[in-house]
Order: C-alpha cells, then sequence, then structure tokens
C-alpha cells in the first residue's frame, strides 16, 4: 500500500517537474521580448493585455484580470477533484454521480472566465483604441 502511494507521489512531482520544463528555458532573458513581438503583430488587440491604461482604469483591469486568473485556476483544481471522486468512486453511483456532476460544473466555470476575460478585453480595447 505504501509503495502505491510513493509511486503516485513520485509519478506526480516528475509530470510536475515535466510541466515546469518550459519555464527553465526562459529563467534567463525572460519572456518579455516574445511577448512584445506578439504586440507588435497584433496591435490593440489586448492579447499580452493593455498595458498602456494607467490610473484607476488600469488599476481595475489587472484587478479583474488577476480575479479571474484566481478563479480559472479554482475552477481547474475542482476539475481535478471532480475527476479524482469519479475515478475512485469504485461502483458506488452517489459518488460517482458527485464527481461527474463537480466536473460538469467546473467545466461551465471555465467557459465562463474564458468568455469574461475575452468580453472584458475587447471592452477595454474599444474603450482605449475606439472601434
Amino acid at each position: 500500500m505504501k509503495k502505491n502511494i510513493l509511486k503516485k507521489i513520485f509519478g506526480a512531482g516528475v509530470a510536475a517537474g515535466l510541466l515546469g520544463l518550459p519555464l527553465l528555458v526562459l529563467a534567463q532573458g525572460g519572456v518579455q521580448g516574445g511577448l512584445n513581438n506578439l504586440r507588435v503583430l497584433f496591435p490593440g488587440t489586448g492579447i499580452i493585455g493593455s498595458s498602456s491604461l494607467a490610473g484607476p482604469n488600469g488599476l481595475i483591469f489587472n484587478i479583474i484580470n488577476a480575479l479571474l486568473l484566481i478563479v480559472g485556476a479554482i475552477a481547474v483544481l475542482f476539475v481535478i477533484i471532480g475527476g479524482f471522486w469519479y475515478v475512485t468512486s469504485a461502483g458506488n453511483e452517489e459518488q460517482a454521480e458527485k464527481g461527474r456532476t463537480t466536473v460538469v460544473n467546473s467545466i461551465i466555470g471555465i467557459v465562463i472566465v474564458i468568455l469574461s476575460y475575452v468580453v472584458i478585453n475587447v471592452i477595454v480595447n474599444l474603450v482605449t483604441y475606439g472601434f
């Protein structure tokens, strides 16, 4: 039993390490050059966020984006939790239904967060750059 738990923890650590590998590649120079290149290709689209906003408007925009990021991360966490409940239900219909419902509601939440991000960026770009 203990070996299985250690194998799972080790596997999760290896997976997390592999997912974090691209960040190590950008550790020396950072990503700012690449993001600025995207801004040149798509001016005024808000792909990277609107750094030209100053004052209270920029502060509100940054707070909203930070909150959307936090809510999106929580929704992804609930997808993982619901999937775990569903997989470990072991024939228990209530547990399986609880996991299935959690996953579906979390995916709906992720879609709402993505749509909110798009709507906010479109509104900010329309206000900042006009039609």
